[in-house]
């Protein structure tokens, strides 16, 4: 039997797309393996958010031009870096990289992939299709759409997934039916937009809450249901009322900021105000009690000063968020901001990043333990790492929480006591 191994980097969406590809790779006869050494195949899904992202590719991609020395296989790198510097890795790479195919490329991979050519060869465009998503777990991804047409001025986005393509809500639905069968328990939506899908039903153009309805009312094992990512600017009071109205939606919801300075929000085309985001939080945290929210931050944009640094805290301090994702600027080749005059040194933008974090922890701690003692339902994950007498769970408000418990109650929700918390995670029991 052919053997292949895949390595996925980046995003969850790049993790949904990989799910499908092995999906199909195994129904067309393939194996995956743990052992990369044993691969007829090896397959890269790359990202290209960050320069660090695609500096581990190249050095990923030096390890398989080794491997090639001592073991006969073929390589194929997929994904967002696929898509930024195709001709770079072909030309680089000749003799490791057999194949490079980006993400606007992606009909026909496999039958393409059973009739590799020699190591060298061009190919023309081939694109691998949607398939359904990996359905033996129980929690998993649902893409709802694919690509970008915010064109923020740091993200690269948009120029390596192409323009907003919105799925059909029939293929949506019968996606969800499918992993129903299947026995998940809980879905994430996927694009790089969510709030901003536009598919037809039936013949007309629905929006994202109105997906949302058709979703919950479409379901019936699956218990929980969550969507990545959102942008403030189509942050509507229906999606909020929707989300409200559902008991299925969970209560978390990661709405990235980025800043909390009008003058940096505006160099990087985010298209809202800090005041504007906050309206926005305030409506969710009246309508939707209890709601957990986390965000993404960066820090570091050029131009940016000290005193749009401390706009940035202060916007924290008002939300405090449960969680918030933080990374310093760093310039990606294509966008508009690497364009711009960076006078910030590398270690000023280190600096200013380990004081969103200190705060970030801080807040961070403090609302978790405003949670001790509160009874949350809790759908279990695995065998805790550091006791293998406990279960990991996580929260509607993806908090994670150890408890004991007995192994068959994985994949199944349950409610819990939150008795302690250390660092970012709960210690509780069953009620």
């Amino acid at each position: 039997m052919k053997k292949y191994f895949l390595e996925t980097y980046g995003c969850q969406m790049n993790k949904a797309e990989s799910d499908s590809l092995e999906l199909i790779l195994q129904k067309r006869g393939w194996e995956p393996c743990t052992l990369d050494s044993q691969a007829d195949l090896i397959i890269i899904n790359t990202c290209s958010v960050r320069q660090t992202a695609e500096d581990r590719i190249w050095g990923r991609i030096g390890y398989f031009k080794k491997l090639k020395q001592s073991h006969s296989f073929k390589l194929v790198i997929i994904g967002c870096m696929a898509q930024r510097v195709k001709e770079e890795l072909y030309t680089t790479c000749k003799g490791t990289v057999d194949l490079v195919l980006g993400t606007l490329e992606k009909n026909n991979i496999l039958e393409y992939l059973e009739g590799l050519p020699e190591s060298g060869s061009e190919p023309g465009a081939y694109t691998f299709q949607e398939y359904h998503s990996d359905g033996t777990s129980f929690k998993t991804f649902v893409p709802i759409m694919h690509g970008c047409n915010n064109f923020c001025s740091y993200c690269i986005v948009p120029y390596v997934r192409g323009r907003e393509v919105s799925r059909k809500a029939e293929e949506v639905l019968h996606e969800i039916t499918f992993l129903e069968d299947h026995n998940v328990r809980e879905i994430t939506l996927l694009g790089q937009n969510v709030n901003s899908y536009r598919g037809m039903y039936q013949g007309r153009e629905i929006s994202f809450p109105e997906l949302l309805d058709l979703i919950c009312s479409h379901i019936n094992s699956i218990g929980w249901v969550r969507f990545l990512s959102s942008h403030p600017k189509d942050f509507s009071s229906e999606l909020i009322d929707t989300i409200a109205s559902h008991p299925q939606i969970c209560r978390h919801i990661h709405l990235p900021v980025q800043h909390g300075s009008d003058r940096i929000l505006s160099l990087m085309n985010r298209r809202y105000t800090a005041s504007h985001y906050l309206d926005i939080v305030s409506e969710i945290k009246e309508k939707i009690p209890g709601v957990s929210l986390t965000t993404d931050i960066l820090i570091g944009f050029p131009g940016e000063t000290e005193e749009d640094l401390e706009a940035t805290l202060d916007l924290m301090n008002k939300v405090r968020f449960i969680d918030a994702y933080t990374y310093y600027y760093n310039p990606r080749e294509g966008t508009k901001a690497c364009t711009m005059a960076d006078s910030l040194s590398l270690d000023t933008k280190l600096k200013r990043l380990e004081k969103v974090i200190a705060l970030q922890h801080r807040i961070t701690a403090e609302e978790k333990e405003k949670k001790v003692g509160q009874i949350k339902r809790v759908l279990v994950e695995s065998v805790s790492k550091k006791d293998k007498t406990e279960m990991l769970g996580r929260t509607e408000g993806d908090e994670m929480v150890v408890f004991p418990e007995k192994y068959d109650t994985i994949g199944k929700f349950i409610d819990v006591k939150l008795l302690s918390c250390n660092g970012n995670t709960y210690k509780g029991v069953r009620v």
